[in-house]
């Protein structure tokens, strides 16, 4: 229940989660279906739903299975699973009947849709989490005050506990600046839209991931009288581990092994399996860019160009397009291409969440290496005097493996983190007794 504090009117709540895509989107689900679930909001600066719609191409596939949806793993009999999603579109027989564990992305995307329509009692869109700041009084912190931008003003919540899932922020090449030339593959369909009727003669598109892949494909059969170039410092695009013996790596019980080892062995984890989701793309998706290179080749109309052992030097915005100047690596020999659109699908980074916990941040423990330290239940590691929990949905890499930001644990994650709020809840309410009173 939703209490109002006695000394300022402001709306309490047990938990307050800022950002509202599938992390906490899982963890209202679980809310929801668990009983005596704690009072929650969860603060979403996006006037809707969404989750990488930039990347939502048409015949973009998921690279998690599934089953790894909001609920199955944690709850597999769950009204909120993409089972019952596809059973409530009318499309289960069909779905069973495409033979694969791996739906469009864009039907993903739409069953996350449908998930987060049934949380609307839970969630305030268009609510930009501008910061947080403690209650004083008393010699324990045990509410904080979480300060949201609605675009007409500022409203103010206080909360007991705080889960951030603030996500990822687009991370572009040194010195380069987005612009009406410059893309983030984040914005790819939202800028090609800007581009109307016109007659784009050249893309070019760094990075060597999955995304750097899609974008290119993508522009190449979109724009068929357009050059496209391919620019990465590989030799070639590598093909994605998701073997088996390998996925592993992203088990629930995984998290357990990874937390628990040494800091030598988990650095020599995440290096081992860097290839399972970093800077890798799918094997189906490199055998069909070659095709297109290699008919192009014989056809003698190449489009599609490939320069690998190659790196972006820098990038200037024109008047009429993007001059882009790259380096051979093998050489250092440097090159100029003018382009009409340069897209950089150089990755993304975690958004540091010191930039919202304002003074909280004075409480928080941090490692040798200036991170944060986190429980195994993603809670911060913090001061006696700070009551109020602070939970970490991503950017927990260092400490809970590879699986920290991505949908493959999300559900197991929100079970763990509402069971460690609910037993630090109750706990805090048990009478202290006479003894230990006195």
């Amino acid at each position: 229940m939703v209490q109002t504090s006695p000394d300022g009117g402001i709306d309490e709540f047990d938990v307050v989660g800022v950002g509202f895509g599938p992390s906490n989107l899982a963890l209202a689900v679980a809310m929801t279906e668990g009983g005596d679930a704690p009072s929650a909001v969860f603060l979403e600066r996006q006037n809707d739903f969404g989750w990488h719609r930039g990347m939502l191409l048409d015949d973009a596939t998921m690279q998690v299975s599934f089953l790894k949806d909001l609920v199955t793993l944690r709850n597999p009999t769950s009204r909120f699973s993409f089972l019952s999603y596809l059973h409530e579109q009318d499309r289960l027989v069909d779905f069973i009947n495409h033979k694969t564990l791996f739906p469009l992305r864009i039907e993903f995307h739409d069953y996350l849709e449908w998930a987060a329509a049934q949380m609307g009692d839970r969630v305030r869109y268009g609510h930009e989490v501008i910061g947080v700041r403690q209650v004083t009084g008393g010699d324990r912190i045990d509410r904080v005050e979480v300060l949201a931008d609605t675009g007409s003003g500022t409203t103010t919540l206080r909360a007991k506990n705080l889960i951030l899932a603030t996500g990822l922020q687009p991370l572009l090449p040194a010195g380069v600046v987005a612009d009406d030339r410059i893309w983030h593959s984040r914005d790819l369909l939202h800028r090609v839209s800007t581009l109307g009727t016109a007659r784009p003669r050249r893309f070019v598109v760094v990075g060597a991931g999955q995304s750097a892949a899609e974008a290119t494909a993508f522009l190449h059969e979109r724009y068929a009288d357009a050059e496209v170039w391919a620019v990465y410092s590989r030799f070639g695009y590598s093909p994605a581990d998701d073997s088996s013996f390998a996925n592993r790596i992203f088990d629930p019980s995984a998290v357990d092994d990874f937390y628990d080892a040494p800091d030598r062995v988990k650095d020599q984890l995440l290096n081992y399996h860097a290839n399972t989701n970093y800077s890798v793309v799918d094997s189906d998706l490199i055998a069909e860019l070659y095709r297109r290179t290699y008919r192009e080749s014989v056809l003698g109309r190449p489009r599609l160009k490939m320069m690998n052992v190659t790196r972006l030097v820098n990038a200037v915005s024109q008047a009429d397009g993007v001059r882009i100047t790259v380096e051979t690596l093998t050489t250092g020999e440097q090159a100029v291409l003018d382009a009409d659109v340069l897209v950089c699908a150089t990755g993304y980074d975690p958004v540091e969440p010191a930039t919202l916990l304002g003074d909280l941040n004075g409480y928080c423990h941090r490692d040798a290496n200036g991170r944060l330290e986190v429980g195994r239940d993603y809670r911060v590691s913090t001061d006696d005097t700070l009551g109020v929990g602070i939970y970490l949905q991503g950017g927990t890499e260092h400490s809970h493996g590879i699986s920290s930001s991505l949908l493959s644990n999300g559900a197991i994650r929100a079970a763990e983190i509402l069971s460690s709020v609910r037993d630090r809840s109750a706990a805090r309410a048990q009478p202290v007794s006479s003894a230990a009173a006195s």
